[in-house]
């Protein structure tokens, strides 16, 4: 029986190495947009913003993770994920997540000379993304 290609992955915040394993496929959002990583794929370092981080071991096992941010290192046989803050899709209160979203447009909504404009659109950001991870969860159980 011939073994499917895969890479070592580490998924690591600053509490916890929250994922280690041989992957079939891995996707996470750049800042240039979404990359897809694949066994081979070319050496490569960049920062990844919010959001989820969609993989496939080399079980057929599917996960997603939220990432608020960090850093993403391609190597030829490893990629390595340090996260700002990292949790599992699983792990996240969706009514919080929404809550956080709402507060945080209706400060933006707001005449009030005391609010942190730039503070206040990354909680909305972070709160968008958060429940972008959700949803990719919701539709990978679907299928």
């Amino acid at each position: 029986m011939m073994m499917m290609p895969s890479f070592k992955c580490y998924i690591v915040s600053f509490e916890e190495i929250l994922f280690s394993g041989e992957l079939a496929w891995l996707s996470v959002i750049g800042t240039q947009g979404e990359i897809g990583i694949y066994p081979g794929h070319t050496p490569l370092l960049t920062e990844i913003c919010p959001g989820p981080a969609h993989l496939k071991t080399t079980d057929h096992e599917e996960k997603i993770f939220y990432l608020s941010g960090g850093y993403l290192e391609i190597l030829p046989r490893e990629v390595k994920i340090l996260a700002d803050t990292a949790l599992r899709a699983d792990d996240i209160d969706e009514r919080r997540a929404e809550e956080a979203r709402h507060a945080a447009e209706k400060q933006l909504l707001s005449k009030q000379d005391q609010v942190n404009y730039a503070q206040v659109a990354t909680e909305l950001a972070e709160a968008a993304a958060l429940l972008h991870t959700i949803r990719r969860k919701n539709r990978m159980k679907k299928f």
